[in-house]
């Protein structure tokens, strides 16, 4: 395991308070101090992270190796805790980011209690790092990929048949294909994470999503 992992799952420890948490907050400042953390990008969730760290893989760049840790929030509520942590505040360490429309305002308010800056529109959001995906990131790539191309990566991962049965279930008939593949990746844990590489992947050079691209730009 990396230093930046480590670190990660230290604050995400930490984070999560309980008796655990003391030790975690002493071997994340620890981890931050020897390694010398660069940026903490915070993401959603670990389909995010994945998404993340695949894109940088693929354009040459060892995010590890640049000192940036990609931390997942367990939950867009947790924003506020973990700025509170690393942010100026906390470790001091430079933040950036990936949220959900949906949870655009909350990252603000806490962007803004924090002491990072006091955004008001998704402009000055994204000026301090912080990007958002209409609706979700898994909405993003499916969008930018194209439904088709993104059942051929079904397909390939051998969930076809699963997903042509999930297809028929009386929820479904009557969903876009669009909502049918974002709602598929989400019914078993860890099956988002597992797409979001394999949809990266698969990405045209020119057809990466936006804001994981002006992500992956400001880091």
């Amino acid at each position: 395991m990396d230093t930046m992992t480590r670190f990660g799952r230290a604050v995400v420890d930490w984070a999560a308070g309980g008796p655990a948490s003391a030790g975690a907050a002493v071997a994340a400042r620890e981890l931050a101090a020897v390694t010398e953390v660069r940026t903490v990008v915070l993401v959603e969730g670990v389909s995010d992270r994945a998404a993340v760290e695949a894109l940088a893989a693929r354009r040459g760049r060892d995010l590890a190796a640049e000192r940036t840790a990609v931390v997942p929030l367990g939950g867009a509520t947790s924003i506020g805790r973990f700025l509170a942590l690393v942010g100026p505040q906390g470790l001091g360490i430079p933040v950036a980011g990936l949220c959900d429309a949906a949870e655009e305002g909350y990252f603000m308010r806490a962007l803004d209690r924090a002491g990072i800056g006091s955004p008001r529109t998704r402009a000055e959001l994204a000026a301090l790092g912080f990007h958002v995906c209409v609706a979700d990131l898994e909405d993003e790539l499916i969008r930018s990929l194209g439904t088709d191309a993104v059942r051929e990566v079904v397909d390939e991962l051998g969930e076809g048949r699963s997903f042509r049965i999930f297809q028929k279930q009386p929820a479904q008939r009557e969903r876009a294909v669009e909502g049918q593949l974002r709602r598929f990746m989400g019914t078993h844990s860890g099956r988002k994470e597992h797409y979001a590489g394999s949809l990266v992947g698969a990405l045209a050079a020119d057809r990466v999503p936006e804001p994981l691209d002006r992500l992956l730009a400001h880091v």
